[in-house]
């Protein structure tokens, strides 16, 4: 058990007969009446995000989830194939459960997460960073640095994302896969 003041990012609650985890909370402390909390729960059965808000120091339910390592194998009809590294047992998990799975390409290490009771997989997460080439941008133009200014990029697992004007075609750059913001131009060691 636990109350609202034990949310956190990524929480995992039991919730409507579901499972849940806190994608975005927020203590609100009014002038007048009891404070509450207003949140964000994404279902890790569905998918689906719905907001809710609670009463200050309700109890609820977490549920008991671990995370394993497993690596990306390949894409098979609409799931994704992953391998346990210790076990070499395979799992298909469906598309919905991966977010933002256009950045994954095989040889992906990922984390697993799975309901420890059920032994069932409930979603998938990327490393919080990705390195990735750029397969296809409009040529970059030098001296582009100073400004803001942004331009579509097709990366080689087919995930287009927003770079910097100076970025160009073959080059290597670092995503955040929770944001799908650029982060850097990774430089290789020749």
């Amino acid at each position: 058990m636990a109350t609202t003041s034990d949310f956190r990012t990524g929480l995992c609650i039991e919730f409507n007969h579901d499972i849940f985890t806190i994608v975005d909370f927020q203590h609100v402390k009014p002038g007048k009446g009891p404070a509450f909390v207003r949140s964000k729960l994404k279902s890790l059965t569905n998918g689906k995000v719905l907001d809710h808000t609670w009463t200050a120091g309700v109890n609820v339910t977490t549920a008991r989830v671990e995370t394993r390592e497993h690596t990306f194998i390949y894409k098979e009809g609409d799931d994704f194939v992953f391998m346990n590294g210790e076990t070499f047992e395979q799992i298909n998990i469906p598309e919905f459960m991966v977010d933002n799975a256009d950045f994954m390409k095989e040889g992906q290490e990922v984390m697993v997460i799975v309901h420890a009771e059920l032994d069932k997989p409930l979603m998938v997460e990327l490393p919080p960073h990705v390195t990735l080439q750029v397969t296809y941008t409009e040529p970059g133009v030098k001296g582009n640095t100073a400004t803001n200014s942004t331009k579509k990029a097709t990366l080689e697992t087919g995930a287009i994302v927003n770079v910097p004007l100076f970025i160009d075609q073959d080059e290597i750059i670092k995503i955040d896969s929770r944001t799908r913001a650029y982060v850097e131009r990774v430089k290789v060691a020749k």
